[in-house]
């Protein structure tokens, strides 16, 4: 299956309505830093970049701008949909503004950054948030429950096995309830 940013960005948009463009990049940088370090392989296919505003994903960005509608991809699995989920619920309370302010101040971006010329933009390396989300890298954002990427990554992995039984399988209580007893 391969899964592209604008699958990912579908997803995004339906579990929050009216999300602006801003938080969506930071959302989906996010979930594939996740994705990438749980996984080790990305969440969709595009390149996630530094920009003055943070990580963005230039593709969608300008086809978006342009008007332009990819055709509809595969559905994501349970796995990617967990991953997502997990995002939304860690990262999707916070202000586009928290989000720019939180990825200026994280590696993979700082990293990218140290390259950039004003109002360009530098390719994002997998291998960097890769290694920044699998060692607790994450700040704490106030977040209810502590970050343990460990648990997370194991949690994540079963996804790909595991049944649900019903339901959606992101849905924001069930994640946080899973997070919370560790299972």
């Amino acid at each position: 299956m391969t899964t592209h940013a604008h699958d990912v960005a579908i997803v995004l948009r339906q579990r929050i309505p009216g999300i602006g463009v801003l938080k969506l990049h930071k959302l989906l940088y996010y979930a594939q830093g996740h994705h990438l370090a749980t996984f080790g392989e990305p969440l969709f296919a595009e390149d996630v970049f530094a920009r003055d505003n943070g990580p963005v994903v230039p593709k969608l960005w300008s086809d978006e701008r342009e008007g332009l509608t990819a055709p509809p991809g595969d559905e994501l699995g349970e796995a990617e949909l967990n991953t997502v989920g997990y995002v939304i619920s860690r990262y999707g309370q916070l202000t586009p503004n928290d989000l720019v302010n939180m990825t200026h101040q994280e590696a993979p971006w700082r990293l990218a950054n140290a390259s950039r010329r004003p109002n360009g933009s530098v390719k994002i390396r997998r291998d960097w948030p890769a290694e920044f989300f699998s060692t607790d890298g994450a700040p704490d954002d106030g977040v209810d429950q502590p970050f343990d990427s460990a648990a997370m990554g194991a949690w994540l992995r079963e996804a790909v096995e595991r049944d649900t039984g019903g339901g959606s399988p992101d849905d924001l209580g069930r994640l946080r309830a899973r997070v919370a007893d560790g299972s």
